[in-house]
């Protein structure tokens, strides 16, 4: 397969017209004369979107712990442009987390990609239950447990390895202890947290490397108490989540973390639950109820639980009501988020021997065609 003339996404953040040449799954420097040739003029191609942190969409909760669920929230995600997946938990007992991970695995292990039915499982995102009760959010009261170094290996264990993320309250005892003893073999991200700017910095230094969806569910950023914040910004090496989905982050925020950041260190997220991609109504994140008007999930008490979007439309958001540069928004939807979990190697950018994974937008960044291990998506049932 051969696209041509498409203004391509290059791994120096930049646009630039040329052909795109995928064989055997995979982006290759030139293909065989005898395969399909598309012209994209006109059109942007940019990597498969990684998303790193989200819950669930049409119905489904990755918490659920079923095969079905996860089907389901794969073929959504594909349909959206959202190539790769790392699902995330919420705050549950060890029995039921055992439960979703015994599912992802299985998942894992029986997934074919190159028949294009849905994004690539690569990965879980373990949110919950190491978090802070007095910033839980949408988490579940009734199951958060202190940071616990025996409980996550038992669970890797039982994933085959597949969690990529810890996210944890650094103020929280065995907090630090875990971070020395997890920080070679998972991301760790702060988050749900009362951190102060030190506890922050702490953990930063020695060796968390993340934060889960800045500015919610942690201390705001202040003249005299920078918090987790100021910590994430005074520490090179740590990237940030970001909600673009217009409810979570005014658009002032947004820009402005950006300038505090850089587009090397943003990654942008969705967050999303079982209610993206349908109608408005009642639903469940975590085992609680959550009503949905809008673009605005909510527990009973107000707390905004999640997002009902996609990521692809996280993206467009960012570039189109928040005055983000395309470019930039691809870096952070595409190739950081691929990098937070360590997935470059095989995902991210349009470069030669990675996995063919392509989204094709017009000049309004609507979808105009997914490739998925170098094969066309059919997009006749999409959402």
């Amino acid at each position: 397969m051969v696209i041509k003339n498409a203004s391509v996404y290059r791994e120096d953040g930049t646009f630039s017209t040329g052909d795109i040449a995928m064989e055997n799954g995979v982006f290759v420097s030139e293909a065989s004369d005898t395969g399909e040739v598309l012209d994209a003029s006109g059109l942007y191609a940019i990597p498969g979107l990684t998303d790193i942190h989200f819950h669930g969409c049409v119905g489904h909760d990755f918490c659920d712990g079923t095969q079905e669920a996860i089907e389901a929230i794969a073929a959504y995600e594909l349909q959206c442009g959202v190539t790769t997946i790392v699902p995330a938990t919420m705050t549950f007992s060890e029995e039921i987390l055992s439960g979703i991970c015994k599912a992802a695995a299985a998942y894992k292990a029986a997934q074919r990609p190159e028949l294009g039915k849905g994004a690539i499982l690569e990965g879980i995102n373990m949110e919950g239950p190491f978090v802070s009760m007095a910033k839980k959010g949408a988490q579940n009261p009734e199951y958060i447990h202190k940071p616990d170094v025996a409980m996550f290996q038992r669970l890797q264990e039982l994933a085959g390895g597949l969690f990529r993320m810890v996210d944890l309250a650094p103020e929280e005892e065995g907090a630090m202890e875990f971070i020395d003893a997890m920080k070679d073999q998972v991301t760790i991200s702060i988050a749900h947290t009362v951190a102060d700017y030190d506890t922050a910095k702490e953990a930063y230094d020695r060796g968390a490397s993340h934060a889960t969806h800045l500015y919610n569910a942690m201390p705001p950023f202040s003249h005299r108490a920078p918090g987790v914040i100021g910590a994430a910004c005074d520490s090179p090496h740590v990237r940030v989540e970001l909600i673009c989905d217009g409810i979570h982050l005014h658009p002032a925020t947004v820009r402005t973390t950006f300038k505090m950041f850089g587009d090397d260190r943003i990654v942008l997220v969705s967050d999303s639950m079982m209610a993206a991609g349908l109608d408005d109504g009642d639903y469940s994140l975590g085992g609680q109820p959550v009503k949905v008007k809008g673009n605005l999930a909510t527990l009973a008490d107000g707390t905004i639980a999640g997002s009902v979007t996609n990521l692809m439309d996280c993206m467009r958001t960012a570039v189109k009501k928040m005055d983000i540069p395309l470019e930039k928004a691809v870096k952070c939807a595409a190739v950081n988020s691929a990098k937070a979990v360590g997935l470059y190697d095989r995902y991210g950018s349009i470069t030669p021997g990675k996995v063919a994974n392509l989204v094709l937008l017009d000049k309004e960044l609507n979808i105009q065609g997914i490739y998925l291990c170098g094969r066309a998506v059919d997009r006749t049932g999409r959402h």
